[in-house]
């Protein structure tokens, strides 16, 4: 499930609950000292050295340079940066994307401290005032991540396509890169953005071609207007969407690359089941976006806009009915065509281009640059395949229930001077039902509401302690 990113301006007014949720949930506050201590280690190793003198040979680096400008995308303000990108046309048609990825194995000794804390970890968890990162950050927004500017080890993942934008050629080798630009999704401009248009179009018509669905969840924002606080959901950018296509077809290439080896690291995620599509599709009335008889899942997901409040909040339960994605290791044969499946995907595919906020990666990408040169995997590697799943469950697992109890008490705090108000509603299944304004979804245990239904609620009471809003139906 996607996840649901709360962004709070400014961010001091659930500061308290945050770290209620931190000790509450046992999320780590700190660092281990050995942790701190290796990680500044490794990354002043890893740092620019002195200009040379003038004639003097090049330093020896740890594998050949890449001399291509690539270019960061991501947040703004963001540090711990993962990949970056080189686009261009090939000769006689079709494309070339360059994709880098950060080598965090470069860095990180297996059994260390760094490497401990990270299987502990598994993921690095997103709260709205803070990150508890997967890596210190003198590694994940320091030594390992793709600054601009200066030298880092990498995996560069070269992916030819055709005019169409069908992968037909793929290339894996470690490098030292330099990045050229930090972008961010409102600053790509000239031809990176033209080409990042184009591939991205062509990426998603071949989704939708294989029965795919990229869920545009929007993220939920939180804002300061005057003398209170609004809460809406903001859609994803086009060039967003453009650049998580350049994600997901490394992560099809990574994952075809390791299917035809019988060894690796999947992502997988059943199909929803019947009771959750059903739900589903009573929401899609109660919400005015229904879905018609006929229309496959993806078909009709395709036509929500997240930009409106109605389908934004589809979006969401459909990627609540999309539960169950996971991790599938294997070695020797490769599972099943079905079992290999991610179903939103429509494909095989694995986690590959973000390994400095997810464990797992790290490990595909080692294994994913052995496949690609006929070498056997780093020792720990094939050792560590069965155990990531577990370790990645739980992390995600954590993780997620801290985003729910921040949403809850972002939504808490936002509506905690707005007790006795009337709120217009719609009923989506059973107690289930969205606010029209602002974007808070509740249950009304024993309601018993018809789906469809435009009922108004009256909010009883706001406990910010507890996270927790009640609202009755009002006379």
């Amino acid at each position: 499930m996607p996840p649901r990113v709360v962004h709070v301006t400014p961010p001091d007014a659930i500061a308290d609950g945050v770290e209620a949720i931190r000790v509450e949930l046992e999320l780590p506050a700190a660092f281990p000292p050995d942790a701190l201590a290796e990680a500044d280690r490794v990354a002043a190793a890893a740092a620019p050295p002195a200009p040379a003198p003038p004639g003097a040979p090049a330093p020896a680096t740890a594998h050949p340079s890449l001399d291509l400008p690539f270019a960061t995308i991501d947040a703004p303000g963001s540090m711990d940066l993962d990949q970056a990108m080189h686009l261009a046309r090939r000769p006689g048609g079709g494309y070339r994307v360059s994709y880098t990825i950060a080598d965090v194995g470069a860095f990180v000794a297996p059994g260390d401290a760094i490497d401990r804390e990270a299987h502990a970890r598994a993921v690095t968890t997103y709260l709205p005032d803070r990150r508890i990162p997967l890596h210190p950050p003198a590694l994940s927004e320091g030594g390992a991540s793709l600054l601009p500017g200066v030298d880092r080890p990498a995996f560069v993942w070269q992916l030819d396509l055709d005019a169409d934008g069908a992968l037909v050629a793929t290339e894996l080798r470690r490098a030292t890169v330099r990045s050229a630009a930090r972008l961010d999704y409102d600053s790509v401009d000239g031809e990176l953005r033209t080409l990042l248009q184009e591939i991205g179009e062509r990426r998603i018509a071949i989704e939708q071609a294989r029965g795919g669905v990229s869920l545009r969840v929007p993220e939920q924002e939180v804002t300061r207007t005057g003398g209170g606080w609004s809460i809406a959901y903001r859609a994803a950018r086009p060039t967003e969407d453009w650049n998580a296509q350049i994600s997901l077809l490394t992560g099809i290439a990574a994952a075809d690359l390791m299917v035809r080896a019988g060894v690796g690291l999947l992502r997988t995620q059943p199909a929803p089941d019947e009771k959750a599509l059903r739900r589903l599709r009573a929401a899609s009335v109660a919400l005015g976006a229904p879905w018609p008889d006929g229309v496959s899942y993806p078909e009709w997901i395709r036509t929500l806009d997240p930009a409106v409040p109605a389908p934004a909040a589809l979006l969401h339960q459909a990627a609540g009915a999309g539960r169950g994605a996971g991790y599938t290791a294997f070695d020797g044969q490769a599972p099943d065509a079905a079992d290999a499946l991610h179903f939103a995907i429509a494909a095989p595919y694995a986690h590959v281009t973000a390994p400095l906020r997810r464990l797992a990666d790290r490990y595909v990408l080692e294994l994913c640059a052995a496949l690609a040169a006929g070498a056997d995997p780093p020792p720990d590697v094939r050792p560590a395949l069965p155990v990531l799943p577990g370790e990645m469950a739980t992390g995600t697992q954590r993780a997620n229930r801290a985003e729910r109890a921040a949403i809850d008490l972002v939504e808490t705090v936002l509506l905690a001077d707005r007790v006795g108000e009337r709120f217009p509603a719609v009923a989506i299944d059973d107690d289930l039902v969205q606010l029209t304004a602002p974007a808070v979804r509740t249950r009304i245990p024993g309601a018993q509401l018809t789906a469809g239904t435009a009922v108004e609620l009256t909010l009883e009471a706001a406990d910010v302690a507890t996270r927790t809003l009640t609202f009755a139906v009002a006379a």
